[in-house]
């Protein structure tokens, strides 16, 4: 079905942290892109919570071998564990009637296969996007009882439950954010999640703008758990540099801070503290040589970085970015 790169773990045999609690297993899904920001990620969880043991899942489709050989390097560096599985959806009967009649692409699906993918290793598994930064302690967490729940989610910024609510006809007024899922697994795999999510987003008649998100919440919609905003602290980028802001506001409480919005915290050229948060956690993995984003890579982010300029008086720039972004649209 997949192969684990890594020697699967013995559930019989899970290994236990200083503090006394078995290993805490997060996945990820991330493409040779993501690795660098991944790696901040763990980091961040690893330096906020000593004394606990991680077992980390990475799903993709292919993954470098230099990719491969730093995952394995975190072994040697923390107390944790890593396993890779390589993904070949082609083998998971259920996405049969799906690949070859959808305009989606593979790689949104690669969550949903999680709890496949892990049954027999773990009970249960938090699922992380990669631009996720940890800030704070995870016990409430691991010590959390979910024995009773098919998975434990946060709410979306208020405008865009509403919003999401309203365009998908959702009978109970609850829409999540699809970056952090506390997955009980074998509840998951017996209430057929996965494939009544799948027949979700072929069946639907409305618009799935966040295509596995939306339809995660169609099924889930008042059968899911919901717990504190700060446990995926949404922090837009964009909303601090239309008015020149690049001071890290108060996040507060929180426990992950999701820079969910089209800059991330990796983009040096944003010229935003967040890169400051962020490379401090980069130094602690064995990413750590990989620099931040210079500059723009693509047509958003050339459009983005003009209109910044424009907006902190220095038009020169603005027109320069702008003229590159022309050119790189009109090349595709």
């Amino acid at each position: 079905m997949n192969q684990s790169v890594n020697q699967p773990v013995n559930p019989q045999a899970a290994p236990v942290g200083s503090n006394g609690k078995p290993s805490f297993h997060i996945a990820f899904c991330v493409d040779n892109n993501y690795f660098r920001a991944m790696g901040g990620t763990i980091s961040s969880i690893i330096d906020n919570n000593p004394g606990q043991h991680f077992t980390f899942h990475v799903l993709a489709f292919e993954v470098s071998e230099d990719h491969q050989r730093r995952l394995r390097q975190l072994e040697d560096m923390y107390p944790v564990s890593t396993q890779l599985h390589l993904l070949d959806l082609n083998s998971f009967t259920q996405f049969s009637h799906f690949i070859g009649h959808s305009h989606y692409s593979l790689s949104i699906f690669t969550r949903l296969v999680i709890p496949t993918v892990l049954k027999g290793q773990t009970d249960r598994v938090l699922y992380l996007d990669a631009d996720i930064l940890c800030v704070n302690k995870l016990d409430e967490m691991v010590d959390m009882d979910i024995s009773g729940d098919i998975a434990v989610v946060v709410p979306d910024a208020p405008v865009t439950l509403q919003r999401r609510v309203a365009a998908l006809g959702l009978k109970h007024n609850e829409y999540f954010n699809g970056g952090v899922i506390f997955i009980n697994i074998d509840k998951w795999i017996s209430e057929d999640i996965t494939k009544q999510t799948l027949d979700a987003l072929l069946d639907s008649k409305t618009d799935m703008r966040f295509n596995d998100q939306d339809a995660l919440n169609i099924v889930l919609n008042g059968r899911a758990r919901y717990i504190s905003p700060r446990w995926n602290y949404l922090y837009d980028l964009i909303h601090d540099l239309n008015v020149n802001k690049f001071a890290l506001r108060p996040v507060g409480k929180a426990v992950f801070v999701h820079f969910a919005g089209a800059v991330k915290p990796w983009t040096d050229w944003s010229g935003h503290d967040a890169r400051h948060l962020f490379r401090k956690y980069l130094s602690l993995t064995p990413w750590a040589d990989m620099p931040l984003d210079p500059e723009p890579k693509n047509t958003k982010e050339m459009r983005m970085h003009s209109r910044f300029m424009y907006r902190q008086g220095r038009p020169l720039e603005s027109l320069k970015w702008y003229i590159r972004y022309l050119r790189k649209r009109a090349a595709k």
